[in-house]
């Protein structure tokens, strides 16, 4: 996937001039060119960015704080977008959200430089810091608000730790994905996960008739 069809979140406050998403992209591509030169994160500095991409420093910084907000942008310009939930049940909408997983594990898998990124982003602190502050912990959040609504809405029996299912849910498609990368990500993954789980997470009233 080329980093050019990705858009950078435009989180964040808007200074000076109207952002160009032009400028954007050359930016972010700039980035990818570095690290496919094989130029290491930790040499990645802003200046060296800005001169690739054929920038000043201050059209950097006028979008991102520093290398780490960067960095995490580059990354989610790479993976596939996060999806839009049908909000017609608990069940479909965990569906979406694993097989939006499932695709992003596809996407680390073909992409040697995506798999590169990952690797070098997890020997950062700050930077895999900001990454799950502003990519996983809002992923997490969501299935959260997912499940709450299921359990509300008599899709989940009463006695269950939220958390726990959470995990339940999303673990296996995580350890397909991340833990084993030599599992097969088959299309019907998603919802042969969220199916087995739910057979026994449902209340017993809802399976019979």
């Amino acid at each position: 996937m080329s980093l050019a069809e990705g858009r950078p979140r435009p989180d964040g406050p808007v200074r000076g001039r109207p952002r160009s998403e032009a400028v954007q992209r050359a930016i972010i591509e700039g980035v990818m060119q570095l690290l496919e030169e094989g130029v290491p994160l930790a040499e990645l500095s802003i200046e060296r960015v800005a001169r690739t991409a054929g920038v000043g420093k201050a059209t950097i910084y006028r979008r991102w704080s520093g290398k780490e907000e960067l960095f995490v942008d580059v990354v989610r310009a790479a993976e596939p977008p996060d999806p839009e939930l049908p909000g017609t049940s608990m069940r479909d909408d965990l569906v979406v959200l694993l097989e939006s997983l499932r695709r992003r594990g596809l996407a680390t898998r073909s992409s040697v430089i995506l798999h590169n990124v990952y690797a070098q982003m997890k020997s950062s602190p700050r930077i895999w810091a900001a990454y799950h502050a502003s990519v996983i912990a809002p992923r997490r959040a969501l299935g959260m608000e997912v499940l709450r609504r299921g359990l509300r809405d008599g899709e989940l029996r009463p006695d269950v730790d939220l958390e726990l299912v959470n995990d339940m849910f999303v673990g296996p498609m995580l350890v397909r994905s991340v833990m084993r990368p030599d599992a097969d990500l088959p299309e019907g993954l998603a919802e042969e996960i969220v199916d087995t789980v739910l057979a026994g997470l449902r209340p017993v009233s809802s399976t019979t008739s």
